[in-house]
């Protein structure tokens, strides 16, 4: 399953998650929290169980809401009711939840309890956006329902009272630190919003450098962001190409009981084989 690009959108504006679903997103994240001015929230909780709820809602997208850091009981209440184990929710398109600001895996099992509780077992998205929460990154990503780790800079700025620069370097230890506490559960890395949603060249640059710290996608806060994040995480052609001729040529190793071998005049070793392993991956999951 591809993850590139996450794309919210507003949980108060019905027509804007219709929208949604007409973008390459792979992800559409219907969101309660930001998003949604706090008079407002039960109205959105009502627009977001309307659209998940209507027969001829079935995106290709994975579908995401993103509960409040306060209030997920209410939020999951309103979305399917408090029903049992028993009922499947069949008239219900819920693939994944994500969850703000947290900040210990404890938020992440109890959230998973409160929605097997009513029946639901969603892919459950952990966005860490604060100091405690990078600190607490491994073990986030760790906790048993977790299932991609989102990295939140602007929230994590404010809290530690930095300030944001166009090189991100206020941020980039907790950026890092992200990306290998989910490598290290072998769970997906999605990188933070890039906020000019006007400046195209800016997002390319940015998603290009996610892309090489080690991220398998991005958040998009505007259907025009979409695409340029899925084209920066879809290997090239060309990039396809040398992974299959190092693939090809690692099996022709294998049974020939050969450790070394090359691909264009070059010596593969293994951390190479995992570079194309990982492009053919990347290939095969956005090929969708």
């Amino acid at each position: 399953m591809a993850r590139r690009s996450l794309l919210f959108s507003p949980g108060d504006r019905p027509e804007l998650m219709r929208k949604a679903a007409a973008t390459d997103a792979d992800v559409l994240c219907f969101d309660l929290e930001d998003a949604v001015a706090p008079d407002r929230k039960v109205e959105a909780r009502e627009s977001v169980r309307a659209v998940l709820a209507e027969p001829d809602f079935d995106p290709d997208a994975e579908v995401c809401v993103r509960f409040t850091a306060t209030e997920p009981a209410a939020d999951l209440d309103a979305l399917v009711g408090e029903r049992s184990e028993t009922d499947s929710h069949a008239d219900l398109r819920l693939d994944a939840v994500m969850l703000p600001k947290v900040e210990g895996a404890d938020r992440v099992d109890r959230v998973a309890s409160l929605c097997a509780d009513r029946g639901l077992d969603p892919a459950v998205f952990a966005l860490v956006e604060t100091a405690a929460g990078i600190l607490s990154a491994e073990s986030i990503a760790a906790a048993p329902a977790t299932d991609a780790l989102v990295f939140g800079a602007e929230d994590l700025a404010a809290d530690l009272g930095a300030t944001r620069t166009d090189e991100g370097t206020e941020v980039l230890y907790a950026r890092e630190h992200v990306v290998l506490a989910a490598g290290a559960a072998d769970i997906d890395a999605i990188d933070t919003v890039y906020t000019d949603f006007s400046d195209a060249d800016g997002l390319r640059e940015e998603t290009e450098f996610a892309l090489t710290l080690g991220y398998d996608g991005k958040l998009a806060i505007h259907p025009s962001q979409v695409d340029p994040i899925n084209a920066a995480f879809t290997p090239d052609p060309e990039e396809i190409e040398w992974a299959e001729r190092v693939l090809d040529a690692r099996d022709d190793a294998d049974r020939e009981g050969r450790a070394v071998f090359q691909v264009d005049g070059e010596m593969i070793d293994a951390p190479l084989i995992a570079q194309a392993e990982r492009i053919a991956e990347r290939a095969a999951a956005s090929d969708r």
